[in-house]
């Protein structure tokens, strides 16, 4: 199966397409792809919550997350008073 495994940080991006097996997990592309790991939060499939073991189907988007910069709440009121 394919699976593009996608890495965004505010000044760089980059993105790999894997070919796994069918039943592959998470952890399994992410060792696949041989990427360093060191800043990486989380991961997502298609912006929802993936564990390391969540089974990925073919053309499905891995997607690496990055620590927040500011709590979601924060930001919103910082936005909301300055309008």
């Amino acid at each position: 199966m394919r699976v593009e495994v996608v890495q965004a940080w505010p000044r760089r991006q980059r993105s790999a397409v894997l070919q796994l097996a069918d039943g592959a997990t998470v952890a399994e592309a992410l060792a696949a792809c041989g990427w360093s790991l060191a800043g990486i939060s989380g991961q997502a499939i298609f912006g929802e919550t993936a564990t390391p073991a969540t089974v990925l189907r073919d053309g499905d988007r891995l997607e690496l997350l990055r620590p927040l910069v500011i709590d979601p709440k924060e930001a919103r009121r910082r936005r909301a008073g300055s309008g």
